[in-house]
């Protein structure tokens, strides 16, 4: 069953006590964006700002993980326009049907290490150490993931332990590290810690290095999730959320929609192209973009441009 709109429920109550809502609502002067927590500077500092500059529609961004994003899309408590997930399969696993019905994918990235160059961590880091040696050797809590039950981050971290564990022989890694790690449950604050002296380091998308201006040691390709010549090599591994949610290893791809239940769908359709077509300003911010944009779904005509 669809869920109701904010626009149905602020109607209702209005008419229970006499207030009006009249041009409150999906005025589209403004696109309300609930998003991934590694998109939030490039929202917010780089591609809002540009979108409002060329349309007149203002952005209004709010930032979580990716699965917390797609819970509280999915038990009313959020009620934005457009949804921008790190996931583009748990996008359509969690909101089409009820709440969309097709998303345009527009970027990739790779998970990899920033660190605080002043450490123990990042002084080995810096002099080509083996990652998993450094990290292996650390003290509990040095190194930060995100939560994997609010995060693709956070299980892309642990698929990346258990897929390194195989590919150089490290028998009891994943399972150590994935213990010993710091689990930050708010995707945006995970490098604060890297910042204010608290964690050493941290398994972070490459954008979010430098969005931070941290120094960034990259994973291989073959589990950084990247390169979708490894899709099979990626699918080997998988984390199974609190909520059950099975999610198997794969290149990270991005994905957007907007909500069936929006208040403004005309200006979040113009966000989401505007999203689609952002390729020189994403790769400029650390995203990949080549084979980007593609369609899922029964996309608008006014999103794709035909």
């Amino acid at each position: 069953m669809q869920s109701r709109s904010r626009r149905s429920v602020l109607t209702a109550v209005a008419a229970g006590s006499g207030l009006g809502v009249a041009g409150c609502l999906g005025d589209n002067n403004s696109v309300s964006v609930l998003a991934a927590g590694s998109l939030a500077v490039l929202i917010d500092d780089h591609l809002g700002e540009q979108f409002e500059s060329e349309t007149g529609i203002s952005c209004r961004g709010e930032y979580y993980g990716t699965n917390a994003v797609m819970r509280m899309v999915r038990d009313d408590r959020k009620y934005p326009d457009v949804v921008v997930s790190a996931d583009a399969e748990l996008l359509r696993d969690q909101l089409y049907d009820a709440h969309a019905a097709w998303d345009i994918s527009f970027a990739s990235n790779a998970i990899g290490i920033a660190y605080a160059p002043n450490t123990r961590i990042g002084e080995r880091l810096k002099g080509d150490e083996p990652w998993y040696e450094v990290v292996r050797e650390a003290e509990p809590g040095t190194l930060a993931i995100s939560d994997p039950d609010l995060d693709p981050l956070g299980y892309r971290a642990i698929h990346a332990f258990r897929l390194a564990e195989r590919e150089h022989g490290l028998d009891g890694f994943a399972k150590a590290i994935t213990e010993a790690a710091y689990r930050e449950p708010e995707e945006p604050q995970l490098l604060a810690g890297v910042e204010t002296g608290n964690r050493a380091a941290a398994v972070v998308y490459r954008n979010m290095a430098a969005d931070h201006e941290l120094p960034f040691h990259s994973f291989p390709e073959v589990y950084d999730f990247s390169n979708p010549e490894y899709t099979d090599r990626y699918a080997e591994v998988s984390y199974t959320t609190d909520e059950g949610y099975t999610a198997t290893g794969g290149p990270i791809v991005y994905n957007a929609t907007v909500l069936e239940s929006a208040d403004s769908p005309d200006a979040g359709r113009k966000f989401v192209r505007f999203l689609a077509n952002a390729g020189d300003l994403l790769r400029e911010n650390g995203f990949e973009t080549e084979q980007f944009p593609r369609s899922h779904g029964d996309v608008p005509a006014e999103v794709t441009g035909r």
